[in-house]
């Protein structure tokens, strides 16, 4: 047998304290990792919560806390939708942000633009060398 981490740490535990009850301490880790994925999820939610005031948010982190597995589920129960909600609704705002971030550098011009719409202004005597070399330094910096 190839014992995984959780399984060498067992194995190590119960060598250590001679104790083979140890090697079965903790029959479910993949639970136990679930477990705590979710309360994060929770604590996660509710802290980016604006619906809700900082009285309300200590109850629930209380709840939650005193009470584990019962405030999550209960979280989850009564607040399930509105996470799912909240969470797209976050992922949207990203979205759109990335979205207007790429479509300003892209239409952002290069130097090399910027100095030929200089060039091009110098030669139609709408700007001087001075303003054109201004420009041509700003562009390249």
């Amino acid at each position: 047998m190839v014992p995984g981490h959780a399984a060498t740490l067992r194995w190590a535990l119960a060598e250590a304290f001679d104790d083979p009850s140890l090697e079965v301490a903790f029959p479910l880790d993949g639970a136990w990792v679930a477990w705590f994925w979710v309360l994060i999820t929770i604590i996660s939610d509710l802290f980016s919560r604006h619906d809700i005031g900082g009285w309300g948010k200590a109850l629930w982190m209380i709840f939650v806390v005193v009470m584990p597995f019962l405030g999550v589920f209960i979280y989850l129960v009564s607040q399930g939708k509105g996470m799912g909600e909240r969470r797209m609704a976050q992922v949207q705002a990203n979205q759109q942000q990335f979205d207007t971030y790429v479509r300003q550098v892209a239409a952002n011009e290069g130097p090399a633009d910027q100095i030929a719409k200089a060039k091009d202004l110098l030669d139609k005597g709408t700007i001087d060398q001075g303003e054109f070399d201004r420009i041509k330094a700003q562009a390249l910096a």
